[in-house]
């Protein structure tokens, strides 16, 4: 069953964030008290180009099997180091289609909206982390594995061990793009 395996926020723009017992999710803003909450883009690079963007990137999560993937490659890597605010167990989140929703704890749900862009801070944290997460698919074709970014659509407190819920949208479904 797929469940939050831990929660991180950080109010300051660190790679890493600290894991914590709760998050409160924000309806249309991100996790409360995280430098990323609010309705435009809070990354600095993007503020930098231009800070009127909404914020497809409220919250950050990555699924823990990542972990033990790189911990076979000599990384150590554990829950909020990378930067997300939610580790999750049992689901496959790269194979979610862009406005997935996740329910997550009692009553808070994210829209997936895209794939998470690796930067040269993994490395800065790990050498060769940054091309850990990064592979080829039977086609050639590029693969993210640094997690993936969502929107808040319905408010609520995230623990460990809450269950997540999966609704995929009505009609075609688009894969997961760089956002």
């Amino acid at each position: 069953m797929p469940r939050v395996r831990a929660v991180s926020l950080s109010p300051a723009h660190t790679f890493s964030k600290p894991e914590t017992a709760t998050i409160r999710l924000l309806a249309g803003l991100g996790v409360e008290g995280d430098a990323h909450c609010g309705e435009t883009v809070k990354h600095r690079s993007r503020v930098a180009r231009d800070p009127t963007q909404p914020n497809l990137r409220q919250v950050h999560l990555i699924h823990a099997e990542l972990f033990d993937e790189l911990r076979g490659r000599g990384f150590t890597v554990t829950a909020g180091v990378m930067g997300e605010n939610v580790t999750t167990e049992g689901i496959d989140l790269l194979g979610l289609p862009v406005g997935a929703r996740l329910a997550l704890g009692e009553t808070a749900v994210v829209e997936i909206t895209g794939l998470r862009n690796p930067c040269h801070q993994l490395n800065d944290f790990q050498p060769g982390l940054m091309a850990a997460v990064l592979d080829r698919d039977a086609a050639g074709n590029l693969v993210l594995k640094a997690g993936i970014m969502g929107v808040v659509v319905a408010g609520g407190d995230v623990r460990p061990g809450d269950a997540i819920a999966v609704a995929l949208p009505e009609g075609p479904q688009r894969p997961l793009e760089r956002v």
